[in-house]
């Protein structure tokens, strides 16, 4: 559930966002976001404590890549609840259903 936690963070999903479509360096992604270089090296200390980012030594460089496992762990717990969510939605829907046919 630490996953969680550590998407919680705008920032954080957009880096997690980034690496899925593939690997990067620090410099690159920092690139991407307003913030200062220190900035988004905390965020990815707290992805890859959190176990959602790899990160390997290429000569100089460090290249991040997304480690998807806590994401499909998060996924299964989160299984239990959609069917709570889609009961709720398809009760939102029935009623708006409705009222468009009163009009």
């Amino acid at each position: 559930m630490n996953a969680l936690a550590a998407l919680a963070d705008p920032t954080r999903r957009h880096i997690v966002e980034l690496l899925a479509e593939q690997e990067r360096s620090a410099g690159e992604l920092a690139s991407q976001f307003d913030a200062a270089r220190p900035g988004v090296s905390r965020h990815l200390r707290v992805l890859r404590e959190q176990g959602l980012v790899r990160v390997r030594s290429d000569g100089r460089q460090r290249l991040y890549s997304l480690d998807p496992q806590p994401l499909a762990d998060l996924d299964a717990w989160l299984t239990h609840y959609r069917a709570f969510w889609q009961n709720r939605l398809d009760a939102l829907d029935t009623e708006i259903q409705r009222r468009r046919r009163r009009s």
